[in-house]
This record gives C-alpha cells, structure tokens and sequence, in this order.
C-alpha cells in the first residue's frame, strides 16, 4: 500500500548531496527556499522539507505526496542509503498515536547494501 507521504532521517549530511540525489530520482531540479533550520523546495510537483538535525544530528527528509517513484518510507530509504552510501532511518510504517509511545520508538535502519534492521530509536 502506497504511503500518503515519505519520510527519512539521514544523519550527517549536507542537504547539497540530497538536493543532487533528489534532483536525478525524480529528473527535475529542486529551487530551496530557506527559513533557520527548515528548507522547502518542490520538486517535480513534489512538495519537499528538510529539517536540518530534526533528531540530534539526524536530518529530516519529507515529500510531501502519495506521487512519488517509492511506495513508502523503506523504499526510499533503500534508494538513498545505496545511491549515497549511508545509513538511514525510517519508520517501519504509518504510526497512529494510538499505538503509543513504546511503538513509537520502532524504526528501521537502512544500509547502503539493501539490507534492513529494526532497532529502537528514542527520538524525544
């Protein structure tokens, strides 16, 4: 199932590397507006925000739309973890605050060789 958005945390990284890998996955180039630490750019009619050390160090990359060329979270970070060789971070999928805090703390970690691992990431 088609994820509604995409979300992914990338630690240590200058966003020109993901304006770069953006630009070439969805064949259009990205014109960021800048506001502190939160830039938005749209991108092939994508609504994109990165959130410089959303957690920690860890960026936040948002694109803000269903139409997108990766279903969900995983497949994106899959594509970004092998294009820029890193690790990334995502939630395994859609939370409800329902769930709670303890299933909040679930993620996944991503490594440029495909390869995926549940891990527990307090993130507040």
């Amino acid at each position: 199932m088609r994820q509604p958005d995409i979300e992914i945390y990338v630690k240590d990284l200058d966003r020109s590397l993901i304006e770069a890998w953006l630009s070439s996955a969805l064949g259009a180039p990205c014109q960021w507006q800048e506001k502190g630490r939160v830039s938005r750019c749209e991108c092939a009619g994508i609504p994109i925000v990165w959130f410089e050390k959303a957690v920690g160090k860890w960026h936040s990359l948002l694109l803000e739309s269903a139409n997108t060329p990766w279903a969900d979270d995983t497949q994106c970070a899959q594509a970004v973890a092998a294009a820029l060789n890193i690790q990334v971070r995502c939630a395994p999928g859609s939370w409800q605050e329902a769930e709670g805090d303890t299933q909040a703390d679930n993620w996944l970690s991503v490594h440029p060789d495909g390869s995926v691992e549940t891990i527990i990431w307090h993130t507040s």
